[in-house]
């Protein structure tokens, strides 16, 4: 339970670090939350550029508070939103007709790592400024970048596993890693942090999988097939996300597997908050959307008037904002999940899923 509180503390400070950021009205020059010149009045059109649709965040939370924000900060600013569909070339086009509309500042959460660093090379060369959003860019340092520590959230995730299946005394086994996409940095970094975390324990990895796309389908034929191979000597699962967790469980579902071994994930969604409340999945991991939307928000109206953003940290060669996430079980979600506001019951306490709200005191 220490280590939840720990992490409780820690997404408390980076929400009072968020909300402390200088807000941008009409006029007059920023202090506090700037170093440097600028203070010039905010206007202008901003690019916000996400990758896929494989994670429901994107459209449902990412986007809207991003807009909202920005529309909060500064009523004279236009956001112009694309969504990539997991493709990098059609981010690339998206990004060209954003430069073509005359965007000052884009904000990117890129498709393919690598193949974005001539993306955000061309945007910089044409005056404007560049956020990345959640994915880094390794190769080619943008203006800021805004996340959550993604390789504390492999480590924290994958922990958490070892520590259940200690508990448990499954040692007579192994864990299949089920990652991100091999296109995306931030997965890579989970992947490192969850690594780090199993190859310290006394489990075995059986396999491991980079996920194409993050699509749950893949990684559900992929945890089949290692059914398949393996059997009951899978003891767990580290999954990067919800949504590779979700196809998993499909797969062990298929299989007829029972007990589930546990099953990691990430995200906090809707759907891996209901299974672990049914029991399905073991953790998540949470990190409100809100706090980055926010902050990259903020961020890109204080480019937007020629500030500069303070950071907390430097990732890549580029100044940072990286927030620290915290480790959802069956044992704290009412707390972390409802009793914070992320989400009313209403939202996930349906169906089959009120009976086990009800066993935990959420209404």
């Amino acid at each position: 339970m220490k280590k939840h509180l720990r992490g409780i503390l820690g997404l408390t400070t980076a929400l009072f670090l968020a909300a402390g950021m200088t807000a941008c009205g009409n006029g007059g020059g920023g202090e506090g939350g700037t170093e440097g010149g600028g203070g010039g009045e905010a206007s202008g059109k901003i690019a916000f550029l996400m990758p896929d649709r494989a994670s429901t965040r994107y459209e449902q939370q990412d986007s809207p508070l991003f807009k909202a924000k920005v529309e909060e900060l500064c009523s004279d600013c236009e956001v112009l939103y694309q969504n990539a569909d997991g493709d990098a070339n059609k981010q690339q086009q998206q990004a060209n007709a954003m430069i073509t509309q005359g965007v000052k500042v884009l904000v990117l959460d890129a498709v393919d790592s690598t193949a974005a660093a001539s993306l955000v090379s061309t945007a910089k060369g044409q005056g404007i400024k560049v956020v990345t959003y959640d994915r880094p860019v390794p190769d080619t340092p943008a203006d800021f970048y805004v996340s959550f520590d993604n390789k504390k959230i492999g480590n924290l995730i994958a922990t958490d596993l070892v520590e259940k299946l200690d508990a448990d005394g499954d040692t007579t086994g192994g864990v299949l890693m089920v990652n991100g996409s091999p296109t995306d940095r931030a997965a890579q970094l989970i992947k490192e942090g969850a690594n780090e975390a199993v190859d310290a324990s006394e489990h075995e990895v059986l396999a491991s999988y980079d996920t194409p796309e993050w699509q749950p389908s893949k990684a559900q034929d992929w945890v089949a097939g290692q059914i398949t191979q393996f059997g009951d000597k899978i003891t767990g699962i580290v999954a990067a996300n919800d949504g590779t967790a979700g196809g998993s469980i499909a797969a062990l579902k298929a299989a007829g597997v029972t007990p589930f071994p546990p099953v990691t994930g990430n995200d906090a969604e809707v759907a891996a908050i209901q299974r672990i409340i049914s029991g399905d999945q073991y953790n998540t991991i949470s990190k409100p959307i809100k706090i980055v939307a926010e902050k990259s928000a903020e961020v890109a109206v204080q480019l937007l008037r020629g500030e500069t953003p303070e950071a907390d940290a430097t990732l890549f060669d580029t100044p940072s904002a990286l927030f620290v996430p915290t480790v959802v079980t069956k044992e704290n979600v009412k707390e972390v999940i409802f009793d914070s506001g992320i989400y009313e019951a209403s939202e996930v306490c349906t169906g089959e899923y009120k009976k086990g709200c009800d066993e935990l005191d959420i209404k």
